[in-house]
């Protein structure tokens, strides 16, 4: 069994900048990833931009640059990937975490095809796997997708697309700029309030002109083979309807957390319990980083601001093994 001073779990972004720091400090370390490199980037939409300036993406002071003051997808892939390959970082990928526990003062990390052993552990997963579920009759039909990836799929469709965030409303426009008749259903009074502000005046505009049609304090009720039923201030719709967008967010896999013993707060917002001055969470050894730090509250951490735990972990790290050392 291979043993490191720290696995981390997650091969995204921000467990990345984690790998490279733990390189630079001089931790064995290996990054654990079910897919490929920055596995939720890629499954972003094809034509996805990001909000944060180019800069603001960088990991290691590593140059990112991009043809637009803020990249797209394809340009995050390539920075990426770049970085892992020429920094030759230790990341396996496709290989998918079943379980850990800890023995010993030890962490044995199970995977699908290997097992480790590590003094520490970070977690750094994510949320983009967990779609928030409408619970509705239907949402398990064919039709229905909680993932948005190319517009071209819906042309000359009838398009329900659910939510009022930077994803639904960037699918209701590039779907509608290829020929689907979009229908757009928003839980609350008005389009999001943190949709890019280059984007948010185009929807408004194509909604006020008529082109995309907006149903405001509505919800999904049913959706059936041919239509969709929604419920509307003014009661009950039926729309005809050929697909369903229900891009209604996504949340971390908590069911994970609690399996290695983290403690989440009791309310809505589920927060996982961590120190901010180390990123250790309630378990000694178990650290966490990036979005996942937030909870349900998806939209309080991102690359640009999360960043920082990777020194924050490593450093903590380094300075617990030496302790270790001079008392061994």
């Amino acid at each position: 069994m291979q043993e490191f001073d720290v696995v981390i779990i997650g091969g995204g972004p921000i467990g990345i900048a984690c790998g490279l720091e733990a390189k630079k400090q001089g931790l064995s370390y290996i990054i654990i990833e079910k897919g490929t490199i920055v596995n939720s980037l890629f499954n972003y939409p094809v034509n996805m931009q990001f909000f944060s300036s180019s800069e603001k993406l960088e990991i290691e002071e590593i140059p990112f640059i991009s043809k637009e003051a803020k990249p797209k997808r394809n340009e995050a892939l390539e920075y990426y990937r770049r970085i892992v390959t020429s920094n030759k970082l230790n990341i396996h990928l496709f290989e998918k975490v079943k379980d850990t526990v800890k023995q010993d003062g030890f962490f044995l990390v199970k995977t699908d095809k290997s097992d480790y052993k590590a003094k520490n552990v970070v977690v750094a997963t994510g949320f983009y796997d967990l779609p928030n579920k409408m619970n509705v009759p239907g949402e398990d039909l064919p039709k229905v997708s909680h993932y948005y990836n190319d517009p071209h799929f819906y042309a000359s469709q009838k398009l329900a697309v659910v939510g009022a965030s930077n994803s639904a409303i960037d699918a209701a426009l590039e779907c509608w700029r290829k020929g689907a008749e979009v229908s757009l259903i928003i839980r609350g009074p008005e389009v999001g309030t943190r949709v890019k502000y280059w984007v948010r005046p185009d929807i408004i505009n194509r909604i006020e002109e008529g082109s995309i049609k907006a149903y405001y304090n509505s919800t999904v009720k049913e959706i059936k083979p041919t239509e969709v039923v929604i419920n509307t201030p003014e009661g009950d719709l039926t729309l005809e309807n050929d697909f369903v967008l229900a891009l209604t967010g996504y949340m971390p896999n908590f069911a994970f957390l609690e399996k290695l013993g983290i403690t989440l707060s009791n309310d809505s917002k589920r927060l996982p319990t961590y120190n901010p001055q180390t990123m250790e969470s309630n378990i000694n050894g178990l650290f966490l980083a990036g979005v996942i730090c937030g909870g349900m509250e998806t939209h309080k951490w991102f690359i640009e601001n999360s960043r920082i735990h990777a020194p924050i972990i490593m450093n903590t790290i380094k300075q617990k093994l030496e302790v270790a050392a001079k008392g061994s």
